[in-house]
């Protein structure tokens, strides 16, 4: 087979002539194939996706300390000396005696001299919630 002229697209393996699929520009009067500077769209999405990952991040941080705060109540009002079963919805206070253990009580501050700690909820789902 006699060799085609460079602006003739043959593919010689299929016998076949393939200017119209090449990803190129096959001739002189083809219009310029230019590469689209994509540079400013990536700058300001990297820009935007990490502003949103840095405060999902933050969000979760907070959430975290939240649960760890919430854990660490739980653990001490479990630790705490108590005589009855707690309601759920119902207003407890925690105090600490000159000994430094703790006691929950129905009584509110006011109605005593205790070293006062903080008053708690119990939810239903029997965890403690800060008053």
């Amino acid at each position: 087979m006699p060799k085609k002229p460079d602006q003739v697209v043959f593919d010689n393996e299929l016998q076949a002539y393939n200017a119209k699929i090449t990803p190129y520009a096959t001739n002189v009067g083809a219009p310029k194939i230019e590469i689209t500077d994509i540079t400013h769209w990536k700058n300001n999405t990297i820009n935007k996706v990490n502003h949103q990952l840095g405060a999902k991040f933050k969000e979760i941080q907070e959430e975290y300390q939240k649960l760890m705060q919430q854990y660490e109540y739980n653990t001490l009002i479990y630790e705490a000396k108590f005589s009855f079963e707690p309601t759920v919805g119902k207003i407890y206070h925690l105090y600490k005696k000159e000994d430094e253990s703790t006691f929950l009580s129905l009584l509110s501050p006011q109605e005593c001299k205790f070293n006062f700690i903080k008053s708690f909820r119990l939810n239903a789902n029997q965890i403690w919630e800060v008053i």
